[in-house]
């Protein structure tokens, strides 16, 4: 059952194996405090264990999420504690999507950047103020945003606080899709009954870094090939049918 909105700054709805999780601070434009963030962690987490296969990060309101909440972001303590959320986010074996609408700044872009996959509504804004605070972002997102969004936009939204648009983001790349929740939805449940081992040994593959240890992915890549799963795609192309993944 949903999370009772009225009640809660995060909220949490499954279907279908599909976690949709909402920011839900619209009097701050879902700009995150340490304890929202500490909710959004324990909902991925939650969502997790509980069986989802993938979830979607969301804003309420009509804005995905306009940063940190700064009447309340005092030292650097938030932004360790952010640094081991989004690393969780990140490396989640499952397929993580963010529907965005409305503002996608500074931790809103963190948390985009975390996910696999954006969905992005014609009314999106995106932007990585630190300039303007004089503040800076960690190396993690530094790459990431260059990996998403391409390192002239990564720059010029860094080093000049430029805003950049919807259209952008499809231009550029950042943009999987095109749309709203309902995109966001329908691309989730396409990713839900694919094979598990794949998409996770996938996701392994995908941030290994430069000159990076290939270990991890070749583990995962001789698990795929010798699962229960590869024989269960086989046999379901053999006999024409939609193939049944367990995840072994």
């Amino acid at each position: 059952m949903p999370t009772d909105p009225t009640t809660s700054p995060i909220t949490t709805e499954l279907n279908e194996r599909v976690a949709t999780i909402t920011i839900n601070r619209t009097h701050r434009r879902n700009a995150l405090d340490l304890t929202s963030l500490n909710l959004l962690h324990d909902a991925v987490v939650a969502a997790h264990e509980g069986g989802a296969r993938a979830i979607i990060l969301t804003g309420a309101g009509g804005h995905f999420c306009a940063g940190a909440d700064l009447t309340e972001l005092e030292d650097v303590s938030f932004t360790e504690r952010l640094a081991v959320v989004l690393d969780h986010l990140a490396t989640l074996p499952i397929t993580t999507i963010a529907a965005i609408s409305g503002s996608c700044m500074g931790l809103g872009m963190q948390l985009a950047v975390a996910c696999d996959l954006r969905v992005v509504a014609d009314d999106a804004r995106f932007a990585v103020p630190v300039a303007k605070l004089g503040l800076m972002v960690d190396a993690w997102t530094v790459d990431r945003v260059i990996r998403f969004f391409g390192e002239g936009a990564a720059r010029l939204m860094v080093l000049t606080a430029e805003v950049l648009d919807a259209e952008d983001a499809w231009r550029l790349g950042f943009a999987q899709r095109r749309g709203g929740l309902d995109v966001a939805q329908s691309l989730a449940a396409q990713a839900v009954p694919l094979a598990p081992l794949s998409q996770s040994g996938s996701k392994i593959g995908f941030d290994i870094p430069a000159g990076g240890d290939h270990g991890p992915y070749v583990e995962a890549f001789h698990r795929a090939w010798a699962s229960e799963d590869l024989a269960e795609g086989q046999r379901a192309f053999g006999e024409r049918r939609q193939p049944v993944f367990q995840g072994r």
